[in-house]
């Protein structure tokens, strides 16, 4: 495709916050779902939700389908109070599409529905048992939470939960089967993953379940996606059956890179972790793991990613690492201006796992639109901010755009603690203003990192490969 934009990490403009992303691929087109934070709210999952789609062979090029469901749409919450959690979509047997869901205050699950994956979906009903009480008001039924769905042979698999670390009255991931009119329950919940109290002594332990069960089918294996109880790690388990009993199969990412040993220790975060909540798609003949990131220095404005994975012919899925390419298929081209805000690596010194309102972070500028440009804020000495992957080709030099009340240089390497390539000095100025300084990489697939070194806080807004004239 001629026209082919490239994509990025965050996949969205950098002013949309959807975490929890359920990706499908519905008649040539991707689409994501997921819950909606606002930038810099105060807590998760505050706006409508709206959906997203892209070309199957066009990732760089997403489309904003608008609001496909309001959260007062639903009769429990009439007058908005409520927030809308994690969704998740699945095409029944009459070919409609069905959206689930639970409010943040009540423990059973919705349902909308819609004749177009893109919406809008009307308020359906609630998962209930044949006798008419909701699946979660039962005694004895354990919350309900994160919905996932999967829709074959006339039944819908519904995986549900939320285990917090000591809390035993949660035992673990939760599968229910639901009849053909998407809302009965034709097998009460059975548990699949156990919770941290109930792994000892399982395949589980160490990555018990937590929460954001999500459900795949690759051939004839199912695979079951959730977020472990550290949070920063999405991992999966198989099995031969919905049902299972499932496996433990590994980490399929951290979105603070832990456990990564190819450019740094596996003990070293390199990105404010939090939560992590996502799934697994095929495009084309390819596979991608979506995730969720974290801005503004706090857990509740997440922006979605995406990685390109490898299926292994045993079924297994090797963790990937954090990129800036995400989507795209192959590295960046060298040439043109990139936004600081696709860095997949950013941290200093005194990091640690967890996000931390004190370290360096990436920031929307204020503004009365809602989508102002997004750049990287508290810079200090010692922080590194990488970018992976570029296709670097006789590259002399980088040009970048900074301001802040600073005074230092930027190094710059291939690695976060690699051989120093070239440097930028860079000074205070109160409004964004370009430096320039030499960079030799060697040619071929490469990152960029920048160390600073100096006094005072900086802010970086962009980096640009520079070339021989």
């Amino acid at each position: 495709m001629k026209n082919r934009k490239q994509a990025v990490n965050p996949y969205l403009p950098n002013w949309e916050y959807i975490p929890d992303g359920e990706p499908y691929v519905f008649d040539g087109r991707v689409y994501i779902y997921g819950s909606h934070d606002q930038y810099d709210g105060e807590v998760f999952c505050l706006r409508d939700y709206v959906c997203w789609s892209a070309p199957v062979d066009d990732l760089g090029n997403w489309h904003y389908e608008g609001v496909i469901y309001p959260k007062t749409a639903d009769p429990y919450n009439s007058d908005g109070h409520m927030c809308l959690y994690a969704p998740d979509v699945t095409q029944g047997p009459d070919g409609r599409y069905y959206l689930y869901y639970v409010l943040d205050k009540v423990s059973v699950v919705s349902v909308a529905v819609s004749d177009k994956p893109a919406g809008p979906f009307e308020f359906y009903g609630y998962v209930h048992y044949e006798d008419g009480t909701k699946l979660g008001d039962r005694p004895g039924d354990e919350p309900q939470f994160d919905p996932g769905v999967l829709t074959e042979g006339g039944k819908t698999y519904l995986y549900t939960g939320f285990c917090g670390q000591g809390d035993r009255s949660r035992s673990g991931a939760q599968f229910t089967v639901l009849g053909r009119d998407m809302l009965t329950v034709l097998e009460a919940p059975r548990i699949i993953a156990p919770g941290s109290c109930y792994s000892q002594g399982t395949g589980f332990e160490g990555h018990a379940f937590f929460e954001a069960p999500s459900i795949r089918k690759v051939g004839a294996r199912y695979y079951f996606i959730y977020s472990s109880e550290v949070m920063h790690e999405l991992c999966y388990a198989t099995a031969d059956a919905p049902q299972g009993p499932y496996t433990y199969g590994g980490v399929l990412i951290s979105n603070c890179d832990l456990h990564i040993d190819s450019y740094k220790r596996a003990d070293q975060p390199t990105a404010p972790g939090a939560n992590n909540h996502g799934s697994i798609v095929q495009i084309g003949k390819d596979w991608y793991v979506f995730y969720h990131r974290h801005t503004a220095g706090h857990w509740y404005s997440r922006q979605g990613c995406a990685e390109k994975i490898q299926i292994l012919e045993d079924g297994s899925i090797p963790q990937v690492e954090l990129t800036s390419c995400g989507l795209n298929g192959g590295a960046l081209k060298d040439v043109g201006e990139y936004p600081a805000y696709i860095a997949c690596n950013l941290y200093s010194p005194n990091a640690e796992i967890y996000v931390q309102p004190t370290e360096p972070k990436i920031v929307q500028e204020y503004g009365t639109t809602g989508r102002e440009t997004s750049y990287i804020k508290g810079i200090t000495e010692g922080t590194v901010i990488g970018f992976k992957y570029f296709d670097l080709q006789d590259v002399t030099g980088l040009r970048i755009r900074t301001k802040g009340y600073f005074d230092g240089t930027f190094e710059l390497t291939s690695k976060p603690d690699g051989e120093i390539l070239g440097s930028v000095t860079a000074i205070s100025s109160n409004i964004w203003t370009a430096f320039e300084g030499a960079f030799t990489p060697k040619n071929g697939i490469g990152a960029i990192y920048l160390r600073y070194r100096g006094s005072g806080i900086a802010h970086l807004k962009s980096i640009e490969c520079l070339h021989e004239d």
